[in-house]
């Protein structure tokens, strides 16, 4: 009997996590199995796979095959020491029984453990991979939710076994108050499962396409908002836009350009909701009249002023 290296058939290190084992099986699995595959010896190593896949993603196998493992290689000769399961507690069940589909090797050390997950052959179904794309929406449909339709390239599985890029169409609820970098999960629109078994998921993260106005920071919605000089200096009442309408906006005087206004309660929606922030831009009227001219040195002699002297500048 020969000594199996589970690690180097699933490609991976003695020290992978366990995530990083079942990605590499998903991988192998869907490579060799049979009814997809190509190559010849495609069902053996199908069966090689699930074989190392059934004692690595298990932590009580795992253990046992490291403890014995660690003095071998792949191909030796091998003999287990005696008495080695007295170590190990597998739980119940065990029999001494073969394992259907398994070779002499694991038979030897774990026979009867298996799992029915484990038990690998023609009729084996397998869960889908996730997949997970990006949508741009726009804040409008953030903040009011509904329905959207898109089309995505999604890779799928063709009759030949072989993975190629399928644009689909896909009706997406989008949920009131979802913010950038959140996902949206469409349960069995990823990868289709294998021997009919369960479609995995499709995620999408949310990013929002640029808009004219507002500008989203988390839950939080910032917007610049022009002022006139008179406005700013003697107050006033003016409209502002939010995503959910136009509102009335009290500025107090003697406000400067970049001073900044809180809009309780007017971000996106959510158990708190966010706010909005107003930053004021005083705008100039330009001088384009001879009145205006006149108009701006009258200012100037009533209203002497130096906006660079906190910078060391005089004058």
């Amino acid at each position: 009997m020969e000594y199996k290296d589970y690690y180097k058939i699933m490609g991976v290190e003695r020290k992978a996590t366990p995530e990083e084992i079942k990605r590499a099986y998903r991988k192998l699995a869907r490579k060799y199995h049979p009814d997809v595959s190509k190559e010849r010896d495609a069902e053996a190593k199908f069966k090689e796979v699930g074989e190392a896949y059934e004692v690595l993603k298990d932590p009580k196998k795992r253990a046992a095959y490291d403890r014995i493992g660690q003095n071998w290689r792949e191909g030796q000769p091998f003999t287990p020491p005696p008495d080695w399961q007295r170590e190990f507690d597998f739980g119940k069940g065990f029999s001494g029984g073969r394992a259907t589909g398994f070779s002499d090797f694991f038979e030897t050390l774990f026979g009867g453990f298996a799992s029915q997950e484990g038990v690998f052959h023609r009729g084996f179904q397998g869960r889908g991979e996730d997949q997970h794309a990006r949508i741009l929406i726009d804040l409008e449909d953030a903040y009011h939710g509904g329905v959207r339709m898109i089309a995505l390239n999604m890779p799928e599985i063709d009759g030949q076994g072989r993975i190629v890029s399928n644009q689909k169409t896909l009706n997406i609820k989008i949920p009131r108050g979802i913010q950038a970098g959140q996902r949206i999960r469409l349960s069995g629109q990823g990868m289709p499962g294998m021997q009919g078994g369960q479609s995995g998921d499709l995620y999408l993260e949310v990013e929002f396409n640029k808009h004219r106005l507002f500008h989203a920071k988390g839950k939080d919605i910032a917007i610049e908002l022009p002022v006139t000089p008179w406005e700013a200096a003697l107050g006033a009442t003016v409209p502002v836009p939010t995503l959910g309408g136009k509102v009335e906006v009290k500025i107090p005087p003697g406000s400067q350009s970049g001073s900044q206004l809180r809009l309780k309660g007017r971000g996106l929606p959510a158990a708190t909701p966010g706010d909005q922030f107003v930053t004021l831009k005083i705008v100039t009227p330009p001088a384009a009249s001879a009145e205006a001219k006149a108009l701006y040195q009258k200012m100037a002699e009533l209203m002497p002023m130096n906006p660079r002297l906190d910078m060391g500048i005089d004058g």
